[in-house]
């Protein structure tokens, strides 16, 4: 489904991303760990355009997406969650999903506003309450569910659980994990604890280099993985 190789990136003289690999496969959740600052955001910054790789390439369903524009890749059906959510604070939470609404893709069910809330019910009883009114946590449910009213065929969260109460942790657990049969998914979080309670594989990034990759229970076996880069 999406599958980033050899991608570098720069941030002014700064080399970033030096030559990052990975690929997500349908019906599966694949997170990026590493600590803050290791270039986990870049990478998903990187994949989407928003930061373009000068190096590498990206390709979504077998086709080449490397330079496309941000709202290009969002229109063949790349969908990206920013660590600070970008929502419109000023327009409600129907109508935040409404500026986000593409048409359905063929042969798949779409994620129109009744799906959306029955996903997200604690939205529902918020629909006419401004973004800017709601909590960190609502904030970031309607940030995945704009999302979804795209329609994606893959989704990008960037750090969805950052200073987020357990309770709420435990609900965007629930949701994303039961997006999986949906849409595959490419997780980046420091809360390795989380990601692997619902990734099926991941990778660790240090100093913007892939250094450890396996499943779930490879990373969470491996001695060296843990005390170096997962003990958060």
């Amino acid at each position: 489904m999406l599958q980033v190789s050899d991608i570098h990136v720069y941030y002014g003289d700064s080399h970033v991303l030096q030559g990052v690999s990975l690929e997500v496969h349908s019906g599966e959740i694949v997170c990026l760990l590493g600590r803050n600052g290791a270039g986990k955001s870049t990478t998903l910054r990187g994949i989407m355009g928003v930061s373009p790789p000068k190096a590498g390439r990206i390709s979504f369903r077998g086709k080449d997406v490397t330079h496309l524009a941000v709202y290009e890749k969002t229109r063949k059906g790349m969908a990206f969650v920013p660590e600070d959510r970008r929502i419109f604070p000023g327009l409600t939470v129907d109508e935040n999903l409404e500026v986000a609404m593409l048409p359905p893709r063929a042969g798949r069910t779409s994620w129109d506003p009744d799906r959306i809330y029955r996903t997200f019910p604690l939205l529902a009883r918020l629909k006419s309450r401004k973004g800017g009114n709601l909590s960190g946590g609502e904030q970031q449910m309607l940030a995945i569910a704009r999302a979804l009213a795209g329609n994606p065929l893959v989704l990008l969260l960037d750090e969805p659980c950052e200073g987020l109460a357990p309770v709420i942790v435990e609900e965007l657990a629930r949701v994303i994990a039961g997006l999986k049969s949906d849409m595959p998914i490419l997780l980046a979080e420091q809360n390795a604890r989380f990601a692997l309670s619902i990734a099926d594989r991941g990778y660790v990034i240090d100093k913007g280099i892939i250094r450890y990759t396996g499943t779930r229970a490879d990373l969470l076996s491996n001695e060296e993985v843990q005390s170096r880069y997962l003990s958060v």
